[in-house]
């Protein structure tokens, strides 16, 4: 997709998930603050185009899952976030026309996984992992002690490290 086409695709897909999440300030404050780090650590990671693409629609989307978790569930757990977050971005990418079939599958994979931090299977699931934790970290007030025992456990990239360490202050 040229980066004209997805500039449109994308603010299609913002748009589409505000609506969503529309009365839930604090879920779309979330995932665009994900959305900002997913893209910022993309490009410093010079990944290829696609792979920039999907992970800027995944970071988007992350989170689809929350409200449905909820009503099923009574509970917001990543877990079940990971289970009913498919279905519905699935249903919102189809309606953005143009985006190729495979990147809806590999968004739906990753909205399927973006809580599991073993078996990372490229740079797009990395960056997303390592994105979200970024705003978690604050949203949640975790403790430095928490920060960095997450950080030797699951950042694995150089930006991903560096923007952990600015932002939070580590060594």
């Amino acid at each position: 997709m040229t980066e004209e086409t997805f500039a449109k695709k994308r603010d299609e897909v913002l748009q589409a998930m505000i609506t969503f999440d529309a009365g839930d300030a604090k879920r779309i404050q979330h995932f665009l603050k994900v959305y900002t780090y997913a893209a910022l650590l993309g490009r410093q990671e010079k990944l290829p185009e696609e792979v920039q693409q999907t992970l800027e629609l995944a970071a988007i989307l992350h989170d689809i899952g929350i409200h449905a978790a909820e009503a099923k569930y009574r509970s917001a757990a990543g877990i079940y976030q990971e289970k009913e977050g498919p279905a519905p971005a699935r249903k919102l990418l189809e309606e953005v026309s143009g985006i190729p079939n495979t990147m809806v599958e590999r968004i739906c994979y990753l909205i399927g996984h973006h809580h599991t931090y073993k078996d990372v299977d490229g740079a797009d699931y990395q960056l997303l992992l390592e994105a979200d934790f970024l705003v978690n970290a604050y949203e949640d007030a975790l403790s430095p002690k928490a920060i960095l025992a997450f950080r030797e456990k699951v950042f694995r990239t150089a930006s991903g490290t560096a923007m952990l360490n600015a932002v939070y202050g580590l060594d």
